[in-house]
């Protein structure tokens, strides 16, 4: 039974003023606990202070985990951590697109794990992770296998209530475990962010359903992180010259690589993203039969699997990242591009709705594996030893990155780049703002002139 106390203080209403709203906080001591509630308006707070205080005057015990008088306690309905994100999971899933779908399944996955109990029948974490990831696919959970449904019984009987993360040794634990890899590594820190984000995300909408009277994150004293946009290593992008040679060679790798050589050269000469080049249809090309045309982006196709999907078809169209599915985006197509594309529908055509690129079992997206593994083989035919061993073009999305360095350093205004990339100037000048393969030297050659000048 839980532990209630008489001995209660009152502070004054807090003011916070954010970048974007201002809050008020109220905050008041249970014993030597510390508790806490936002609201968006002072009316809110003042009149939730006086709720508090009234439940003082009258004598009435407060509970000494939720910080609550014991009347506004029995408000609270409790509920197991699992069956609280088996419901989030389901109130989030409808808006979400499906790679972000799977993304909380990923946290909320790693937060229950975190909120059980020892009890023998839990399976072991690779069995015990994938049940979970059913559980958290509002689609899947009711055509369950008889193992998977046993697992999740298990984790229902070992999972600790929601009202326990009000409890800041229990949180601690929490967030230390979402800091870590399944193999005890340290997470990289935009992980680590996801996972908190989700978790914050989660205690809110706890808050709303009366299962926690504050989001406890707020009253937690953790160690401060920040988590910065990662920035592009210069030394990822290619410069043209060593973009042809691999485009030229990404054309001699097998069966599959002269398919794949338009796919490349639409990241590097118009800056697409993977997902957008993979949805590039014909009805999308305005280009001459030579010299420069526009690519008018009206989609991208997210590589994720069908059981994330509203239709079940696995990588399904989306809109373009960061955007309603009604607005599109044109990116300049320079001639270099309009010759390869040309030549790459007279050689093979387009898929029935249009597509440029597909795969060559289904027809479908044009898996990561398929492209990693020709982009692979690409940069063994270009780079020596020792290039290849480097971060010099690594990743297919390093195209990208070029292409967006090279266009900044040809001179082209920052607000244009950006609008053409599909991302704020911010986010452009903090991560894609870098020098070329090889262009320190110029830069230098650049900086000398400056200075005989004078």
């Amino acid at each position: 039974m839980s532990q209630t106390s008489h001995n209660i203080r009152f502070w004054n209403i807090e003011r916070y003023k954010g970048k974007r709203k201002t809050t008020y906080r109220v905050r008041w001591l249970v014993e030597k606990r510390k508790f806490g509630k936002y609201f968006a308006t002072a009316a809110l707070a003042d009149s939730y202070r006086a709720r508090l205080m009234s439940a003082a005057r009258d004598g009435e015990a407060f509970n000494m985990e939720t910080g609550l008088p014991v009347s506004m306690s029995r408000e609270r309905t409790p509920m197991t951590w699992y069956a609280f994100a088996c419901r989030y999971m389901d109130m989030k899933w409808p808006d979400s697109s499906p790679k972000y779908r799977k993304s909380i399944a990923e946290s909320l996955t790693r937060i229950t794990i975190a909120l059980l109990r020892e009890s023998s029948a839990l399976p072991e974490g690779r069995i015990l992770r994938k049940a979970l990831m059913t559980a958290f696919n509002t689609k899947a959970r009711d055509n369950l296998t008889a193992e998977v449904s046993q697992t999740l019984k298990a984790v229902e009987r070992a999972s600790r209530d929601v009202a326990d993360l009000a409890k800041p040794e229990v949180l601690r634990s929490v967030l230390q475990a979402l800091d870590l890899n399944v193999d005890g590594s340290r997470a990289a820190p935009n992980t680590v962010r996801i996972r908190r984000v989700a978790l914050g995300n989660a205690l809110d909408y706890a808050v709303e359903g009366k299962l926690l009277a504050t989001n406890p994150l707020g009253e937690v004293k953790t160690k401060k992180r920040t988590y910065a946009l990662k920035e592009v290593d210069p030394e990822c992008a290619v410069n043209p010259m060593q973009a042809r040679m691999l485009l030229e060679a990404v054309g001699t790798v097998g069966k599959q690589g002269p398919r794949l050589v338009a796919f490349f050269a639409c990241m590097y000469y118009a800056g697409l993203r993977p997902e957008e080049a993979a949805n590039l249809k014909k009805q999308s090309l305005a280009i001459p039969e030579i010299g420069w045309g526009d690519l008018n982006l009206d989609g991208a196709r997210p590589e994720i699997g069908k059981e994330w999907t509203d239709s079940g078809e696995a990588s399904e169209e989306g809109p373009l990242k960061h955007r309603q599915a009604s607005i599109g985006r044109t990116v300049p197509c320079p001639p270099a591009l309009t010759e390869i594309l040309h030549n790459h529908l007279a050689r093979f055509g387009t898929a029935r709705d249009g597509r440029l690129f597909r795969g060559a079992r289904d027809g479908g997206r044009v898996g990561s594996t398929v492209y990693g593994r020709v982009w692979a083989a690409s940069r063994e035919r270009v780079f020596t030893a020792d290039v290849l061993s480097g971060p010099l073009a690594k990743r297919p999305y390093d195209l990208r990155h070029a292409c967006v360095s090279t266009w900044l350093s040809a001179g082209v205004e920052p607000t244009r780049v950006a609008k053409w990339a599909g991302h704020s100037v911010a986010v452009l000048l903090k991560v894609y703002a870098k020098c070329l393969d090889g262009g320190e030297a110029t830069a230098r050659a650049r900086a000398e002139r400056g200075l005989q000048g004078w």
